[in-house]
């Protein structure tokens, strides 16, 4: 048993409800946690389970202090059923071709979970060319294996740790977390992730464009604003504009005011990409690259380029930058890369690698990783930013979602639908 107690405060109609807990261990406070997280306009702000104190603030009206005693359930830790305690994942068994992805039963990640995580429900991961990388060479952590890959996901908060402040049961969110070989990734039923990494899902868009949208923002982002510095009435080339990261760094770009020249390979993707508002589509196949942004821009040079494909592409673009401009690159310089034009020309080169904070467990940088997704959420509500989805397939079938983006050619993202929207 607990006593609780309500208390208003008159100038923000809030009642603070005070819940003081006479031997109770810590499962049974974070089932308290989850019980009045889950009522509407209703704020955990903190708990003390050392002297098994929990406050909260719920907005309703009220003017007077009254206790009200509570039974804790002694046994349920969690509102899962039986059956959700073991789930479905894809196990990456060894490194190798798509067929090493098998599905397979896992006991359920988050029972309960951590103190600042959140169990979440995928309803859909993000396929992205790091998870093949990962699946053909292995994962940064060779040792921990089985692993689940998948960066992105999007889903339902159904279970949040004790100190959980910002999220409650039912959320709808997306992130980018976890899928590297340490932390499970999302290709799975249930992960669980920190509050802090996490953002809300837009309300205007499916689970499946949510889930396709993370990784791919960020890297824009940060290859645009943060590492190339783009300012409005600037000229940028970005190379692949149908692909994933290209075709959100069109859109990016249009938001800050830049003007775009982007690559394609088909008349398709064109047509794509003119549908983002690209201003200059060159078909690299049949016309020199290089020259066509010289001409876009009187001969000078685009004042930014952006490579989202790498290998040549990446030196074969120094001529297309003014002097003094900048050049970004999602993939490592090759080792025989010509630096003889970029240094002529003083290019500022910039390596952009969204990864990193994971990788190095920057706790700040994933946070600026969730503000960014926070920002973009926005303006897709608002109908400013759009996510693709070129594909679908269910959860069984990522080694076959994986074999499609091998070939190079997909337009948009590539999303594993994991329990029904």
């Amino acid at each position: 048993m607990s006593t609780m107690g309500t208390l208003c405060d008159r100038t923000t109609s809030t009642v603070r409800i005070i819940l003081l807990c006479d031997r109770v261990n810590d499962r049974q406070i974070t089932m308290l946690i989850q019980l009045f997280s889950s009522f509407r306009n209703t704020q955990v702000l903190r708990h003390r389970n050392k002297c098994t104190k929990v406050y909260i603030y719920h907005r309703i009206k009220a003017i007077a202090l009254f206790p009200i005693a509570v039974k804790l359930p002694k046994e349920s830790t969690s509102s899962l059923s039986a059956k959700e305690k073991v789930v479905k994942a894809v196990l990456m068994t060894a490194a190798g071709n798509p067929e090493v992805l098998q599905v397979q039963e896992i006991p359920n990640p988050g029972i309960p979970p951590g103190e600042t995580e959140l169990l979440v429900r995928l309803m859909a991961a993000g396929v992205n060319p790091i998870d093949t990388k990962l699946r053909k060479r292995g994962t940064f952590y060779p040792d921990n294996m089985p692993a689940i890959l998948g960066c992105d996901g999007a889903g339902v908060v159904e279970a949040v740790g004790a100190a959980v402040q910002r999220f409650r049961v039912g959320d709808e969110v997306y992130f980018c977390n976890g899928g590297l070989g340490a932390h499970q990734g999302n290709y799975a039923e249930f992960t669980v992730v920190d509050e802090r990494f996490v953002a809300r899902k837009p309300a205007s868009v499916s689970f499946a464009e949510a889930a396709a949208a993370p990784l791919v923002l960020i890297t824009a982002w940060e290859a645009l604003y943060e590492r190339g510095r783009l300012e409005p009435g600037e000229k940028v080339l970005i190379h692949a504009g149908a692909g994933g990261v290209g075709h959100v760094a069109i859109q990016l770009a249009k938001l800050k005011g830049a003007d775009v020249c982007t690559t394609v390979s088909s008349q398709e993707k064109a047509n794509f990409v003119k549908q983002l508002n690209a201003d200059e589509v060159i078909f690299y196949k049949q016309t020199d690259f290089v020259q066509a942004a010289l001409d876009w821009t009187g001969g000078e040079g685009v004042d930014l380029a952006f490579d989202t494909v790498g290998g040549e592409t990446f030196h074969k673009t120094f001529p297309a930058v003014r002097v003094y401009g900048d050049i970004v690159t999602i993939l490592e310089p090759d080792a025989n890369t010509v630096w003889k034009t970029a240094r002529n020309r003083n290019l500022r080169i910039g390596l952009e690698l969204m990864l990193t904070p994971m990788v190095q467990k920057m706790v700040s940088a994933q946070q600026h990783h969730a503000e960014i997704l926070e920002q973009s959420a926005t303006w897709i509500d608002e109908g400013k930013l759009k996510i693709h989805v070129g594909h679908k397939f269910s959860l069984a079938e990522a080694a076959k979602a994986h074999q499609l983006l091998e070939t190079g050619s997909v337009t948009g993202k590539i999303v594993l639908l994991i329990n029904d929207e």
